[in-house]
């Protein structure tokens, strides 16, 4: 079992403040809080080594993963990263002003456009991705592989749930 830490503190004090209150919930999604901000900070450090945002990153990623030619819509990117068009539109700007991508007409709808991963931010990319895999893996160095799986098998039901 591991140490007390902050989130125990809290829901320990609500215990007595409202004993007939249930803080299990608080717990879970306490912690849950808690490292998403922590690994959120750990991760705005490591892509900032490469001069782009987290989401500057998801951008570029996204278009990584895409998959040869590495081009989406700017409708797709948006979509696929629960983005407004307006603030889509931000980020394209200064990932095109810095050479990692390059937007284009669509040549099969004229009023749309493309935007496709440059050689620059391919290679950018794939630097900046397993800089951030390896911040997430040293995170999790404290669990045996069993304990990620079952710990990723948890995550993925409870946000099913969702």
């Amino acid at each position: 079992m591991s140490e007390k830490d902050a989130v125990d503190a809290i829901t320990a004090q609500w215990n007595v403040v409202r004993p007939e209150l249930d803080v299990a919930p608080m717990a879970v999604f306490g912690r849950i809080y808690r490292i998403s901000r922590a690994m959120g900070d750990a991760m705005d450090r490591a892509y900032a080594r490469y001069g782009i945002s987290r989401g500057e990153f998801d951008v570029v990623a996204t278009l990584r993963r895409s998959g040869e030619p590495y081009t989406l819509s700017p409708r797709q990117l948006s979509a696929t990263l629960m983005l407004t068009t307006g603030g889509m539109t931000g980020r394209l700007d200064k990932l095109e002003k810095a050479g990692l991508l390059a937007r284009r007409p669509d040549p099969h709808d004229r009023r749309g456009l493309q935007v496709t991963i440059t050689e620059r931010g391919l290679a950018l990319i794939d630097e900046a991705v397993a800089a951030g895999l390896d911040v997430q893996r040293a995170a999790l160095t404290g669990l045996e592989d069993e304990e990620v799986a079952v710990l990723t098998g948890l995550l993925r039901k409870l946000l099913g749930g969702l």
